[in-house]
This record gives structure tokens, sequence and C-alpha cells, in this order.
């Protein structure tokens, strides 16, 4: 979406709101991109119309992104995401962080967790120190590493830190919303969570896990 459709966007969710009035509860949300020094502008746009929930998101394989942070190096660029992504969350204009190890799609075949680990270790430091959420993202299953965004092994450090989880599926066409929520939901309950969060007027709420799953059945 571009800035010019900002306002277009807004008029499509208050048009679906009146037509599925008493039937669905229709909120305004935004994903925002996030790069060091966009932050006044993001803080502008976000400010313009009220919004139920917020996330944030690293984009690596953006051309711009890369133009401006990879230098050849994938395991560099790799830190340099993660960097990116703590930053986004101190800045204190988001709610969640989305797909937050989206960068392991980038250049699959230079993905070692066990060499990043320490860098992620840094980053979700950082991030729980905000109490910012983290989405769990089951599109990552259509990327190029077909699992999850983040994996469980980032999920149990993610865990071990408190940091609050929000599934998301990244629909993007209307039959894949929700898809693979009850996988992702499992998944949490593997590593340790008991609730998933969610939020209404950018305040996070939160729900037992088994009560979500419940939900779903």
């Amino acid at each position: 979406m571009s800035p010019g459709e900002y306002e277009t966007y807004h008029a499509m969710i208050a048009a679906t709101r009146e037509v599925f009035a008493d039937q669905l509860d229709v909120r305004a949300g935004l994903e925002s991109d996030y790069f060091p020094g966009v932050e006044p502008w993001l803080e502008e746009l976000h400010a313009k119309v009220p919004l139920n929930h917020v996330l944030g998101s690293v984009h690596p394989q953006v051309p711009e992104y890369q133009d401006a942070y990879f230098n050849g190096d994938a395991f560099a660029f790799q830190q340099t995401y993660f960097d990116h992504l703590a930053q986004a969350a101190e800045t204190g204009l988001f709610d969640t962080l989305a797909h937050p190890d989206l960068v392991k799609n980038l250049f699959p075949e230079h993905w070692r967790f066990d060499l990043i680990e320490p860098y992620v270790a840094q980053a979700l430091d950082r991030i729980a120190a905000t109490g910012v959420a983290m989405e769990l993202n089951t599109s990552g299953r259509q990327k190029t590493i077909p699992e999850m965004n983040p994996s469980p092994s980032m999920l149990r450090m993610m865990h071990e830190r408190g940091i609050p989880v929000v599934l998301g599926a990244d629909a993007h066409v209307p039959r894949r919303v929700a898809e693979g929520y009850s996988d992702a939901l499992e998944t949490l309950r593997q590593v340790g969570f008991t609730e998933i969060s969610y939020f209404l007027n950018r305040e996070r709420q939160t729900v037992p896990l088994e009560d979500a799953l419940n939900s779903l059945t």
C-alpha cells in the first residue's frame, strides 16, 4: 500500500464495518515497515487514524533495505536484521513485531541458527525489556524454509524471556485467513506457552492457550 492509498484503506474498513454491523467486529490495523530513521514519519502515520493493532516489520527482501544494509556478507546481514528488529521494539511505535525471523528465507543456504543464536538472544533480551509482543506467523510454511516464523527454537527463547505471542497468518487472500492456527497453538504449547495475546485499541489482551485451541474445533 502506498501512502496515497492510506485514506482509501481506512474508507474500505469503515464500509466493511457497516456491512457487517452486529455480525463481526471489524477494526483497523496496520503493518508498518521499520528501518532506522523512519521513526518520525511512522509516528505521524500512526497518529492519523485510530488503530487497533500496529505491527512492526523488518523486510530484508526489499531492494532499498538491501541497498542500504547488505554488503555481500549474509551472516552480517542477518545480524543487522535482528539488531533492527530490537530497535523497532525500542521505538515504542509498535504493539507486535511481525514474522521475526523472516531473514532466514533470504539466503537460506547461509542460515545456521546455531551461529546466529547469540545475536538472536541479544535482540530478544532488548525486545523483552520493552514489553512488545512478537508474532508467530503461519505463512512461513509457504516460504523457502518451510516453517513458521519464528522457528520453535526461537519461540523457546521468547518463552524463556516472557515475551508475549500474537498469532498471524499473513493471509493476503481470504482463503488463508487463520490458516495453520491449530498447528501454531500446538507448537506454542509444546515450547511452554500457556496463553496467547491479541490487541484491542492497542491494549494487549490474553486468552488461555487451551481456550484458543478449543475455539478452533
